[in-house]
């Protein structure tokens, strides 16, 4: 028998919304089941406990509470973010309202609205990464081309020059020519077609494993934690390679690069299957679920809304390409890419379709 049965508020466990009782000094009474699903909480357990200590409630909602107590106002406020106790953020809608019912005097609604919230931010960044790649296409084109002149013109230039010391700095043009042409190719790369094919995550996963074990040889575990029940997916073995190395390579320079050097760097690879998801605005059964963990300083809180963009970069001396094109790949796998970080913890979560294009799966 459910523990609120006996209680005077037991229909409220009928609504699909989260309600909590409050008392006058802002402690909970009550938590409908869809509550203690969102806040992962039991009730009984919080029984007498703060509200803002359980939630962490920002100051509006605060506030919302006080005059909802002293004055009756009713309030609704629209993407409140609250935490859990286990540090989860919760982006949410909410009413308060006031109420008389024995020690009760407040009302609290709670409805979630990260779907929204992510499939708002996907469509954002669908958008902004077609306009992206159109326009690096395009630039990419336009600087290849004069290059190629000024390498040529600067060649030549060097075999008319009898005093080499001047050839010094031909040699500075042609080697600055050879890596803007290298960097032109790798803003076009993501434009060739895709090969796709039958894939194991888990091998594409142990081929970059064994990359930064031989580029960060010290001071690095990686951890593996794999569904190993995974069936293959179709796509393009390299593209997959590129994107999740440059994922990881960028966590394992952050830790390199960390203050606290002395403090073992870690990167987790975990693999699970995701279903019924939604993926750059089409439903599918099954997805495979990859994250990269790492526990690093963090990506700089000025950058995060622009990680993605091309030539944005946290780290002095990179290019603010790597990102940009693992996005890249993951989007023509028809997939999603989104990331949650905090000093000491960062986690890239990508998600690709079992199926590619004409609905076939690799299994």
């Amino acid at each position: 028998m459910s523990e609120h049965s006996n209680s005077p508020f037991s229909g409220l466990d009928l609504l699909s919304s989260s309600v909590i009782l409050l008392d006058e000094k802002l402690s909970i009474r009550y938590l409908n089941s869809a509550a203690e699903d969102l806040l992962a909480i039991s009730g009984k357990t919080v029984a007498g406990a703060k509200f803002c200590d359980v939630t962490g409630c920002p100051a509006t909602l605060l506030e919302a509470l006080d005059n909802a107590l002293q004055h009756g106002w009713g309030h609704s406020g629209q993407n409140i973010e609250i935490q859990r106790n286990d540090e989860l953020r919760l982006q949410l809608n909410c009413t308060v309202n006031r109420i008389d019912a024995g020690d009760v005097r407040l009302l609290v609604e709670l409805w979630p609205i990260d779907q929204q919230i992510k499939a708002t931010r996907e469509e954002r960044l669908l958008e902004q990464q077609l306009a992206n790649r159109e326009l690096i296409r395009n630039l990419a084109h336009e600087i290849k081309n004069p290059l190629g002149g000024i390498r040529g013109a600067a060649q030549l230039l060097e075999h008319e020059l009898n005093n080499p010391a001047l050839r010094e700095y031909t040699q500075v043009i042609i080697k600055e020519t050879d890596r803007l042409q290298d960097l032109m190719k790798r803003l076009l790369s993501p434009h060739r077609p895709m090969q796709p094919g039958a894939v194991n995550i888990h091998e594409i996963l142990e081929r970059v494993r064994s990359l930064l074990k031989a580029e960060f040889p010290k001071a690095l575990m990686i951890r593996r934690d794999y569904d190993t029940s995974l069936p293959e997916l179709i796509g393009d073995r390299e593209q997959l390679i590129q994107a999740v190395l440059n994922i990881a390579r960028n966590a394992a320079q952050a830790i390199m690069n960390r203050p606290e050097a002395d403090a073992e760097g870690q990167i987790t690879f975990r693999t699970r299957v995701a279903r019924q998801v939604t993926l750059a605005k089409k439903r599918f059964p099954l997805a495979i679920e990859l994250q990269v963990i790492d526990n690093g300083p963090g990506i700089p809180e000025d950058i995060r809304e622009r990680m993605f963009y091309p030539l944005v970069s946290g780290r002095e001396g990179g290019n603010g390409l790597g990102l940009t094109l693992a996005q890249n790949f993951v989007l023509q796998h028809q997939g999603t890419i989104e990331c949650q970080s905090r000093p000491g913890y960062t986690c890239f979560t990508l998600r690709m379709p079992l199926t590619l294009g004409d609905g076939k799966t690799a299994g």
